[in-house]
């Protein structure tokens, strides 16, 4: 079977059991299994398609597996991560937080840079990449992520990756960043999830019952990690803008950000100097 009879052959498959964005999913799965870009479906479409792999593809898309655990990697900012079972999915809107940390970053001569709850490492790995003079310590809990962490961060020199829980105390040098998306969904909001999020790791969703635990344990334990100019850059679910202005007592300056779907999502801090 070539590309585009998968391709058909792949869209009604899923759209005859009910899996959402079936068209999309298609073009996705056979294209990663023939080995080309999306934007080269048409000069491809000839090509050969393994079908026993497509299957295998399609079924476990059908489960309500996510099509970036099933593809087993997925874009991310200007390069490909990496991502499976036990691992949080990048997501778009986590590119705007990056983004606002290398535009500052920029303005710093050698930053150091923590990314807390790393996961992926998604957002260190894509700032150490973007900014050679830049050295960035990822810190995460879970072992399964942290696979997929040390397998993104190979061969990034200025990255340095760290199995660890922030809650516990860490020998590291101070920061003049501080970065993170971390759990921020509130804990009765868990079983309303899409079923495709449910297959994520709770452990990276859960925030607890009002989903700013992380934030009370970053204004917490972290700021003495701090340089005293140094910023803090957050992602937030997108009720938590005034809420999050009370867990971050230890920093000034608090402002919320939108995304580009116009959600409050990013917050930028700066530590309270004393």
């Amino acid at each position: 079977m070539n590309v585009k009879e998968a391709y058909d052959y792949s869209f009604a498959f899923l759209k005859a059991n009910g899996v959402d964005e079936a068209e999309n999913k298609a073009l996705n799965a056979v294209c990663c299994i023939a080995g080309i870009k999306l934007g080269e479906f048409q000069s491809h479409k000839d090509d050969f398609v393994n079908m026993k792999r497509l299957a295998d593809f399609l079924w476990r898309l059908k489960t309500g597996e996510p099509l970036q655990y099933v593809m087993g990697k997925w874009d991310f900012y200007e390069s490909e991560f990496f991502v499976g079972e036990g691992v949080l999915i990048p997501r778009p809107e986590t590119e705007e937080l990056t983004e606002l940390v290398i535009d500052y970053a920029k303005s710093l001569e050698k930053p150091v840079i923590f990314d807390l709850c790393s996961g992926s490492g998604c957002i260190g790995i894509s700032v150490a990449k973007k900014l050679s003079n830049a050295f960035v310590y990822c810190i995460e809990k879970s072992k399964d992520a942290y696979k997929y962490l040390e397998r993104n961060a190979k061969g990034v020199a200025n990255v340095e990756c760290i199995l660890g829980d922030i809650n516990n105390e860490f020998d590291l040098p101070s920061a003049d960043i501080i970065v993170s998306n971390p759990p921020y969904i509130k804990s009765g909001d868990m079983k309303t999830l899409q079923k495709e999020v449910k297959k994520e790791p709770s452990m990276a969703l859960d925030g607890g019952d009002d989903g700013l635990d992380f934030y009370r344990i970053i204004n917490d334990k972290w700021k003495k990690y701090l340089k005293d100019n140094g910023r803090l850059f957050l992602e937030i679910g997108e009720d938590e803008g005034e809420s999050i202005k009370d867990a971050l007592s230890a920093f000034s300056n608090i402002t919320v950000k939108k995304d580009l779907s116009g959600n409050d999502r990013m917050v930028v801090a700066d530590k309270v100097i004393g």
